[in-house]
C-alpha cells in the first residue's frame, strides 16, 4: 500500500544547475520532483500541491529559506510540510538555531554528502506514505464508527418499534378478549336460562312476545362480535395494503340523509336527537359502502359523548370538496388528544363505559385517505366536538350543478 502513494518534493534554488543536481540526486520511483527558483515562486506551488517534503536554500536573494520558512509555519495547508535547510554556512550553532526556529527539521551542508541526501529523503518520503496510510486507516476507522452508530441508532428505533408492536399486541389481546366476552357472556347467559326453562318444562317463558325479545337480544349480541371481527379484519388489510374499493356515482347527500333516518331511533334511546340541518345533493364516485361505515362511526361517537344534547349534521360542497360534518355538544377532546385517538386501541377518556375495540376512527381515517380525502376535528374539551369529512369532487362539478338546478 505504501508504493503507491506518490510522494511530492519540493526544491527550492535560485540557481539551475542546484535545482538539476538536487533533482537527479533524489529522483525515484513514486516520486515528484517540483522545482522553484524563488520564495514566489515556491509559494504557489506549496498552495497547489501537497508536498511530502520541502529541500530550501537559506541564501536566496530577496525573501531566503528562513523567511519562507516562517510564511510556511504561518499558513495552515503548508504548516506541517517537514523543511530541510541547504546551507553553504558551515556548521556554526547560531545559524542552525535560526534555522530550527523557523521550522527546520534538518541541515543539509554544502558540499552534499549524496548518501546522506538520499537517505535523508528516504526517511521522509517514508514517513509521508506511513502518515497517509494511518490517515486513511483513521479515515476508514471514523467511517465505521459512524455506520456503527447508525446501525445501533437504527437497531434501537428497531427495539423501540418492537417494544411498542409487543405493547400494542397485548393491549389488543386484552381490550380484544375485554369486548368478545361480553357478547360471548350475554350469548351464554341466554342459552343456559332457555335450557333451564325447558328441563323444567316452563314454555310460557317462550311465548311469543318473549321469544322475539331474546331473537333481538341474540342479535344485538351476535352484530356486536361482527363489528369486532370486521375491525379487526379491516385493520388487518390497511396493515398489509389490502384495504380495496369499489367506487361508484352515488349522491352524498341521499346517503347521509338514510343514515340520519336509521340512527333515528338510536338517538331516542339516548334521549336526544339528530338534526340536519343542511344537506346538499353532491354526486361523485366512491366506494358507498365505506363511506357509509365512516359516516356512521361519526355518528355513532356523536351520540356516545354527546351527553344526550342534538348532533347537528350539514352536508354542504366547499373549495372542491365534498363536505359532511358531524357536531355533538358533549365532552369534547382536549388538543393533546386529537392526533391520539386517530391511532389504533385509542379511545376519548370518558366516565361513560365505551365499547369498542377503539378502532373506529383509525378505520375511518385510513379509508378516507384512500379517497385522497381527510378527516378534520375542531374541539376543545368540555365544548364538543365537530368532524368533518372532506371527499375530493374532481370531475362531478356539472352533475352537482344539475342537482342543484333539479332541487331548485
Amino acid at each position: 500500500m505504501l508504493s503507491h502513494t506518490v510522494a511530492k518534493l519540493l526544491i527550492v534554488d535560485d540557481l539551475p544547475e542546484n535545482l538539476l543536481a538536487l533533482d537527479a540526486l533524489i529522483q525515484g520511483e513514486d516520486r515528484e520532483v517540483h522545482q522553484a527558483q524563488s520564495a514566489e515562486a515556491a509559494l504557489s506551488l506549496l498552495l497547489e500541491h501537497e508536498f511530502a517534503l520541502a529541500i530550501l536554500d537559506v541564501q536566496m536573494p530577496g525573501m531566503n529559506g528562513f523567511e519562507l520558512a516562517e510564511l510556511m509555519r504561518g499558513t495552515e495547508k503548508t504548516r506541517n510540510i517537514p523543511i530541510v535547510f541547504v546551507t553553504a554556512a558551515g556548521r556554526e550553532m547560531n545559524y542552525a538555531f535560526k534555522g530550527y526556529e523557523s521550522g527546520a527539521v534538518d541541515f543539509l551542508h554544502k558540499p552534499l554528502d549524496t548518501l546522506a541526501v538520499k537517505s535523508k529523503v528516504s526517511v521522509f518520503v517514508d514517513l509521508y506514505r506511513q502518515r497517509k496510510v494511518l490517515d486513511r486507516q483513521l479515515q476508514a476507522l471514523e467511517r465505521s464508527r459512524q455506520e456503527q452508530e447508525m446501525l445501533l441508532a437504527q437497531l434501537q428505533t428497531a427495539r423501540a418499534e418492537l417494544e411498542h408492536a409487543v405493547r400494542m399486541r397485548d393491549d389488543f389481546m386484552s381490550i380484544v378478549s375485554h369486548e368478545v366476552r361480553t357478547p360471548l357472556n350475554g350469548l351464554i347467559l341466554e342459552t343456559q336460562l332457555r335450557k333451564l326453562h325447558l328441563s323444567r318444562g316452563n314454555l310460557a317463558a317462550f311465548s311469543s312476545d318473549k321469544l322475539q325479545a331474546m331473537v333481538e337480544r341474540d342479535e344485538r349480541q351476535i352484530n356486536s362480535l361482527i363489528r369486532l371481527v370486521e375491525d379487526m379484519l379491516d385493520v388487518s388489510r390497511i396493515r398489509t395494503g389490502k384495504l380495496s374499493l369499489r367506487p361508484k356515482a352515488f349522491d352524498l347527500g341521499q346517503l347521509v340523509r338514510g343514515l340520519v333516518e336509521n340512527f333515528a331511533a338510536q338517538a331516542i334511546a339516548l334521549d336526544t336527537h339528530i338534526e340536519l340541518q343542511r344537506c346538499e345533493p353532491l354526486h361523485g364516485e366512491w366506494d358507498e359502502f365505506r363511506i357509509e361505515q365512516v359516516l356512521a362511526n361519526l355518528l355513532s361517537n356523536a351520540l356516545r359523548y354527546g351527553e344526550r344534547k342534538p348532533v347537528q349534521v350539514r352536508v354542504f360542497e366547499e373549495d372542491g370538496l365534498a363536505c359532511v360534518q358531524v357536531q355533538d355538544h358533549g365532552i369534547g377532546i382536549g388538543a393533546a388528544n386529537q392526533q391520539r385517538i386517530f391511532q389504533q386501541f385509542e379511545r376519548v377518556a370518558t366516565q361513560q363505559a365505551s365499547g369498542g375495540l377503539g378502532l373506529g376512527l383509525y378505520i375511518s381515517e385510513q379509508i378516507v385517505q384512500a379517497h385522497g380525502g381527510r378527516i378534520l376535528l375542531d374541539s376543545e374539551e368540555g365544548k364538543g366536538a365537530t368532524f368533518t369529512l372532506q371527499l375530493p369532487l374532481a370531475a362531478c362539478e356539472q352533475q352537482n350543478d344539475q342537482a342543484r338546478a333539479t332541487s331548485a
